[in-house]
């Protein structure tokens, strides 16, 4: 076996694994059961697809591919950060929301 069936084979299996990785995460973001959970599957979608474009560099022996994996890497970092805040703020509103109410039963 060359180096070079090992790159493919290597490559393949990676490009199985993000595949698998994607659907997981796609499934988590659309069953749930909470908005963490969401957030949460969506970075792991955000960082399968930066793997892909890692895995499709390798397997082209384009560059351009890296270039694109920084760059959604960085906005998959600001999504997450800004939805983390989202939800954060959610949690913070409801609680208050409870509080006003239990007052006003009393």
């Amino acid at each position: 076996m060359t180096g070079q069936e090992i790159l493919d084979w290597a490559v393949n299996a990676g490009f199985t694994c993000v595949f698998v990785a994607v659907a997981l995460a796609f499934f988590r973001l659309v069953k749930g059961p909470s908005l963490p959970d969401r957030v949460v599957a969506l970075d792991v979608i955000t960082v399968a697809i930066v793997a892909f474009c890692g895995l499709a560099a390798i397997r082209s022996g384009d560059p351009a591919f890296l270039d694109v994996a920084l760059v959604l890497a960085l906005v998959g970092f600001l999504a997450t950060v800004a939805l983390a805040r989202f939800a954060e703020r959610y949690v913070d509103r409801r609680a208050r929301a409870l509080e006003e109410q239990k007052e006003r039963e009393e």
